[in-house]
């Protein structure tokens, strides 16, 4: 079933990144990010500038705050511009702190900006570099998911050249990179904590594998390396309502379910009929069945799984999800999509972004 958009809007720059606030003062507020890549010029005849050394690309992008109101209409209240964004989560606190968002940049560098919920307004607090300047930081997660923290939440992050980076925070509240190591042998597109036990981290890429990390063992080697995808991983999420569960989601239109103690055989594969780049399970416990995937070229669904109690209590009905919803409207590679926080009986809303279309939606899955 095709569900129409309550509204559209036009980021201007390709959009790739969208998340709600998870704050329950907040839940009406969302943020995209969007990767405009500056075309080099050079003012020197052609037989000149041949032999000259090429200047990097510059990418240059925005966090854009929204504010949806009663009737689902929304409206830019806010925007904080740094280099291209490639990734955003929001940091999980506890209700006496403000929201904090983290943004993975195409210079290296995750930045942290505070929300103010009275003001509608976002302050960059600090920017970390991951590392250099001409790699790209792909993904982050927070360890915090499941339980808030009054602090900053472990940071992991992925990099265009294979490694994946872990960050803590110091004492002055601070994020710093205390671990890199070298992770996948082509761009690992995602890296993702296990919620229910944050020793340990997922990571995939287009190596065509994921793989796991557990952080009390060091980093010389993977505890797991799963290879048999056909093509390469772009996101994994562990599930926050029910243990021992990742989904996750590759190139080859194809989304799976892993049972966490067996990560090497999936308990279910679904084809979502697009590379899935995003995997989000719906944050309430309430629909604990259902995932919304940014599908790239065949826009967004809402795939619904009988999880029962997950893992080895997993329904037997379930080895492939159905899509119970899906959204077309986008003309481009859907690379952002989200769930509202807001409690709600029956739809949520849903704010999903694509790319060259430079296009940003409201429906309801």
């Amino acid at each position: 079933m095709s569900v129409p958009p309550s509204v559209t809007f036009d980021t201007l720059w390709p959009a790739d990144s969208t998340e709600f606030c998870p704050h329950p003062d907040a839940a009406n507020l969302f943020v995209c990010g969007t990767y405009k890549l500056e075309q080099n010029e050079t003012d020197a005849p052609a037989d000149e500038a041949e032999g000259a050394p090429r200047k990097p690309q510059v990418r240059r992008g925005k966090c854009m705050l929204f504010a949806v109101d009663e009737k689902n209409d929304l409206s830019e209240i806010d925007h904080v511009s740094l280099p291209a964004v490639l990734d955003m989560k929001w940091c999980h606190r506890t209700l006496d702190v403000p929201p904090l968002l983290g943004i993975a940049d195409s210079e290296g560098g995750l930045s942290l900006c505070e929300l103010d919920i009275e003001q509608k307004t976002l302050q960059s607090l600090e920017r970390v570099e991951c590392a250099t300047s001409d790699v790209l930081c792909l993904s982050l997660d927070w360890s915090n998911r499941r339980d808030p923290t009054s602090t900053l939440g472990n940071v992991v992050v992925s990099l265009s050249n294979g490694s994946l980076a872990l960050l803590k925070p110091t004492d002055n509240a601070r994020l710093s990179v205390t671990e890199t190591w070298h992770a996948h042998d082509h761009e690992p597109w995602i890296a993702a904590w296990n919620y229910w036990d944050t020793n340990v981290i997922y990571s995939g890429g287009d190596d065509l594998t994921m793989k796991g990390w557990d952080i009390r063992q060091g980093f010389g080697a993977s505890t797991f390396a799963n290879r048999r995808f056909d093509a390469g991983v772009t996101t994994i999420q562990s599930h926050p309502h029910v243990e021992r569960l990742i989904a996750v989601g590759s190139y080859n239109d194809t989304v799976r379910l892993f049972d966490t103690r067996k990560p090497l055989v999936p308990l279910a594969e679904t084809n979502v009929g697009g590379g899935a780049w995003r995997v989000k399970w719906h944050p309430s416990p309430t629909r604990k069945d259902d995932l919304l995937v940014a599908c790239m070229h065949d826009g967004c669904k809402v795939v619904r799984f009988a999880l029962g109690g997950g893992g080895a209590e997993f329904h037997s009905a379930a080895s492939e999800g159905a899509v119970v919803h899906r959204f077309d409207e986008h003309a481009s590679m859907a690379y952002g999509a989200d769930w509202c926080y807001a409690p709600v009986t029956g739809d949520s809303l849903v704010a999903s972004c694509s790319f060259y279309d430079h296009k940003l939606c409201l429906w309801q899955g």
